[in-house]
């Protein structure tokens, strides 16, 4: 890890800060529960909007078409190409609720 400060005390280095999200994700096959994670002072969109290939999912369940978990794993990256939408778990009311 690189460590740089300038004239005034101020620190640079590589890594970046990041928060966990949860997150429903659904693809065109599947629906993903799990953890995003995004660069501080950003928004979920800002993530989502980024030139990467693959977005980074931890904690992550893959459910099948009839609510099954299909796979259950610590990290897991999911084209964006094949999202379709994203719930932050912040916006994830009660499925039941009409």
């Amino acid at each position: 890890m690189t460590v740089e400060f300038n004239d005034r005390g101020k620190y640079f280095t590589d890594i970046i800060s990041k928060v966990a999200v949860s997150a429903v994700i659904q693809t065109v096959t599947h629906r993903i529960e799990g953890a995003i994670h995004v660069r501080l002072d950003e928004r979920v969109k800002d993530e989502l909007d980024r030139p990467e290939q693959f977005l980074a999912v931890t904690d992550a369940k893959v459910f099948a078409n009839d609510g099954t978990i299909l796979y259950s794993t610590d990290f897991m990256t999911v084209a964006r190409s094949q999202i379709v939408w994203v719930i932050p778990g912040t916006d994830i009311a009660n499925s039941g609720e009409k």
